[in-house]
């Protein structure tokens, strides 16, 4: 119901043959172009606030510009960017002869990426906008830049930078990233420079350097020091190409190979719709591993950090990849599977008196996933029916047909209807406004009779439904409204690129300080507080542990989950309502290749995570009760 901004989405191209190869082949210069821009909007999913574009050409002669960027804001950004290229592409491209159109033409090469981005820092505006550039008049020393990432330690990384003697432009994980994998491709460039300087003369020098840098050797440098969920992309001015994936896998990536062409992508279907290629072609870059492309094509898939404990990010599965990936949509049909016991448990097993729907369209999969589960359960208890009518010997066949009548209800309930605009920025007006976001459709639930269950796949916040969804479906005067998350309650932040908000705005903690309000027990707020803070202070990141468990720690799962449904249920509403999670046992036997569960569970996977939720509790703690001077 309420739209998680999340991490953002990449696209890279390496062509493996001269450009006149697919201009012969495929009939256009700007095959590779047309397919990055299919490759970006098709992940368009990831990132709405920004997209960016950059291409090198291998074959740009002195004197002309041989990498070209382009970047735009809005959810416009791609068409945007693409019709700026188009613009400045010649009107007889195709007739051009290779070299002036490989040379001459902007937007004609070899190398492309792609970026779509959502803000994770709540920075925006264009300079912050991927790709970045490090620009040098040496092709071997530039670079360009672009990620689906959020860096945990920037404090560290920035530390080092500037112990190294350099003076970093602004403090961001970008920048520094583009820094210190800067300052490591200069080093490399020395090391082959003092192989070569008494052996040959420039330019020919500066050709060997080309040749001969080791991206190995400079992912090795600098990414021992990251703590983070990443998928780094770069592509250096002389041709090497690479995409580097964090060590637990936390940030997805995938890639496809040919002799004629090498793409990465943060999802598998989008490869394949845009190549036509199957599954199995389309493999998942490990962690820990980069793929490698040298300045003269050789592709390969090379380990840079020992693969850590598989932290593969459950979020994805859930919500934020396109559910056309065949494996996403089985998982995502178990999830909804799942949550079937408990909700029949809650309906009295009574099938005839429900309504079944799902909000918003992301649920829907999940959503078809529940009604199959709803749909055996209802032929099982059918057969058993007529097969104790039959034993009994009174198998009329008017019975039988009633019997058979029984179906799972299922409704379209809910219809988005509006955007909520922000003109209108607090109080009654806007959650009058807020109300009317959805609509209902009217003659489907017999008031006073039927319960309404909607699935959502995760209730963050929960603004939404109470301020809207609540209301607008008690307008159908049912029984009892049963709300249904098929992802388990999110208890913390994430801090390894989802937007997820500060831990009082998460609608669990609040629940969980509630109840421990409620029942007297403050003293464990302030408890977690001074052990949260004493961590920040004075333990190392690799030793923390995650003290803001202590808060749920008193209550169970249903609980939570109580206090939760009385907090977002209006004071006014007629219906009962109930609100229902998916168990992380239940997350995990749907989703097992993506165990990734650290803001459902605390359990954060590198130290980053763990001191940042330390601190985000001090913080909470400081803006709600005021600062306490402790000892240290």
């Amino acid at each position: 119901m309420e739209q998680l901004k999340h991490e953002c989405g990449v696209a890279l191209i390496r062509l493996l043959k001269p450009l006149e190869y697919y201009k012969r082949k495929y009939g256009s210069y700007t095959y590779a172009l047309d397919r990055l821009y299919l490759l970006m909007e098709k992940q368009h999913n990831r990132g709405q606030e920004a997209a960016g574009v950059g291409v090198v050409k291998l074959n740009a002669v002195p004197g002309h510009e041989y990498v070209f960027r382009r970047r735009a804001l809005g959810t416009g950004a791609i068409d945007e960017i693409f019709r700026e290229i188009g613009a400045d592409l010649p009107p007889k491209l195709n007739a051009l002869p290779p070299e002036e159109a490989a040379t001459l033409t902007p937007f004609i090469g070899e190398i492309y990426m792609g970026h779509l981005r959502y803000s994770t820092t709540g920075r925006s505006g264009l300079e912050y906008t991927h790709p970045f550039l490090r620009r040098n008049n040496w092709r071997s020393r530039a670079m360009m830049l672009c990620g689906n990432f959020n860096m945990t330690n920037v404090g560290e990384i920035f530390d080092y930078i500037v112990s190294s003697g350099q003076h970093p432009r602004l403090y961001g994980d970008t920048v520094l990233l583009l820094e210190q994998l800067g300052n490591a491709l200069d080093k490399e460039n020395h090391r082959v420079y003092r192989k070569y300087r008494d052996l040959v003369r420039d330019p020919e020098l500066s050709r060997a350097i080309e040749r001969e840098l080791s991206i190995e050797r400079v992912l090795g440098d600098a990414a021992p020091r990251w703590d983070g969920g990443y998928v780094i992309v770069g592509a250096v001015g002389s041709g090497d190409t690479f995409a580097l994936r964090d060590p637990n896998g936390i940030r997805p990536a995938f890639y496809y190979c040919n002799d004629e062409i090498a793409v990465l992508a943060s999802e598998r279907p989008v490869i394949r719709t845009v190549f036509n290629v199957p599954a199995d072609e389309v493999r998942e870059l490990e962690p820990g591993c980069a793929l490698i492309v040298s300045q003269s094509g050789d592709v390969n898939i090379r380990r840079i950090l020992p693969e850590a404990e598989n932290r593969r990010c459950s979020f994805e599965r859930i919500y934020f990849s396109r559910g056309s990936d065949q494996d996403i949509y089985r998982e995502r049909k178990a999830l909804g599977a799942n949550i079937v016991p408990h909700l029949m448990s809650l309906l009295g097993n009574n099938l005839d008196d429900s309504i079944f729907s799902f909000i918003p369209n992301t649920a829907e999969v999940a959503f078809i996933g529940m009604v199959q589960e709803l749909e055996r359960i209802n032929t099982a208890e059918k057969t058993a029916a007529i097969n104790d009518l039959c034993s009994a010997g009174k198998a009329d066949p008017e019975v039988i047909a009633r019997i058979l009548e029984r179906k799972v209800r299922v409704e379209k309930i809910a219809i988005k209807d509006i955007k909520l605009r922000t003109f209108i920025a607090e109080g009654t007006s806007r959650n009058d406004l807020a109300a009317h976001v959805y609509d209902v459709t009217y003659g489907c639930v017999r008031p006073g009779r039927d319960t309404v269950v909607v699935i959502d796949d995760s209730i963050v916040r929960g603004t939404t439904l109470r301020q809207s969804i609540l209301r607008i479906l008690d307008r159908l005067a049912p029984k009892r409204i049963i709300v249904v998350s098929s992802s388990p309650q999110v208890r913390y932040p994430d801090y390894y690129g989802i937007d997820m908000p500060r831990l009082e705005e998460l609608i669990a903690f609040r629940a969980a300080i509630r109840l421990l309000m409620e029942q007297g027990r403050v003293a464990l707020i302030h408890d977690t507080y001074e052990r949260c803070r004493r961590a920040v202070l004075t333990v190392p990141p690799a030793e923390q542990i995650n003290h803001v468990k202590d808060i749920y720690a008193p209550f169970t799962d249903e609980e939570i989950s109580s206090s939760i449904c009385a907090m977002l249920t209006p004071e006014d509403l007629s219906a009962r309502v109930d609100i229902i999670y998916q168990t992380i046992d239940g997350l995990h036997n749907a989703v097992p290749s993506c165990p990734g569960d650290w803001y459902f569970s605390g359990d954060y996977p590198t130290p980053g995570g763990t001191r940042l939720v330390n601190q985000a509790f001090v913080d909470y703690y400081e803006r709600t009760f005021g600062a306490r001077i402790l000892p240290v």
